[in-house]
């Protein structure tokens, strides 16, 4: 009786939430939007002001490419990932797949470059269970990246918690906890028609360092992509890049987890703002955010572009 009581409590809270979802993503785009349109109204003299030099436009492309070469990085961190669940994929095809479906995280429901690749993957003959978790496991090592880098550069005074901090988020994608995380992700993401699978590829044998160093790095690169992008418009100081880091650690893994707009627009931007506003200026700050979300873009819009011409000849 018990039992039923809850599992109609449950199934009552999942209608709810089913409901209201689109409502919500509506909601935080409304409120990142509105936050970050006001803090350009207030601040729209000084970015107007700001200006790109010789030196400015040569450092955005330096940025430019950095950012392509992130993304390059991260379709062969994905078949590592791969690897990790037993399968033989190979690198030149997962960086090729991963460039062609990236773009299609800005379409509406930031899910079509997750389907991209399980539908490139089952095409290659990889099992549709295993593609599926190599999805969900890429953003989980992403977050744990970006939230090692953003307490990475909080003030020294703090270490204890910092310490605390990695020690969860390293312990969390520890096999003894995230096999039954990707057994339930397994689960909503429903069951494969191949009979034939032997579950047991579907669990991480080992603690996934290579993937999670691979994923630091990945973050690491789009971290220097927005520094870079800040530094086209005006000298930073040495003392401030750690911060600036961990900002954008925090920017980047809010962008990635919070259910908002396709590809973190509006989340990103207003995070960053909310971060940098004791250590740069306003007027950098906008500027910097509004660079780096077009080398962004064109990073990856390249990256699709070379992967189909590599594809058709």
């Amino acid at each position: 009786m018990d039992s039923s009581w809850h599992q109609q409590i449950i199934a009552r809270v999942k209608q709810i939430v089913s409901r209201f979802k689109p409502y919500l993503r509506w909601l935080i785009l409304g409120a990142t939007l509105f936050f970050v349109v006001s803090t350009l109204r207030q601040h729209w003299n000084e970015v107007t002001a700001l200006r790109l030099n010789a030196t400015g436009y040569a450092t955005l492309t330096v940025a430019l490419g950095i950012t392509l070469f992130a993304h390059i990085w991260s379709g062969w961190v994905w078949s590592w990932i791969l690897r990790e669940l037993n399968q033989p994929a190979q690198a030149t095809w997962g960086i090729l797949v991963y460039l062609q479906t990236n773009i299609a995280k800005y379409l509406p429901g930031n899910v079509w470059h997750f389907y991209g690749r399980v539908v490139a993957a089952k095409t290659a003959g990889f099992p549709v269970d295993v593609a599926t978790l190599s999805v969900v496991l890429e953003p989980l090592l992403m977050a744990s990246a970006a939230l090692a880098i953003a307490l990475s550069g909080q003030q020294t005074e703090h270490w204890l918690i910092q310490v605390l901090s990695l020690t969860v988020v390293l312990a969390g994608i520890h096999p003894t906890l995230l096999n039954p995380l990707l057994k339930i992700a397994s689960r909503l993401k429903g069951k494969s028609s191949d009979k034939a699978i032997d579950r047991q590829t579907l669990r991480i044998k080992r603690y996934p360092l290579r993937p999670l160093l691979g994923e630091l790095i990945f973050v690491g690169l789009r971290g220097t992509g927005f520094l870079l992008a800040l530094l086209a418009l005006h000298p930073i100081a040495p003392e401030q890049i750690s911060g600036v880091f961990s900002a954008f650690g925090f920017a980047w893994l809010l962008g990635l987890v919070i259910p908002g707009a396709p590809g973190g627009i509006g989340v990103f931007e207003a995070t960053a703002i909310a971060l940098l506003d004791d250590q740069l200026s306003p007027a950098l700050i906008l500027g910097g955010v509004a660079l780096y979300r077009l080398i962004s873009t064109l990073a990856e819009a390249a990256g699709a572009g070379l992967a189909w011409l590599d594809e058709k000849f």
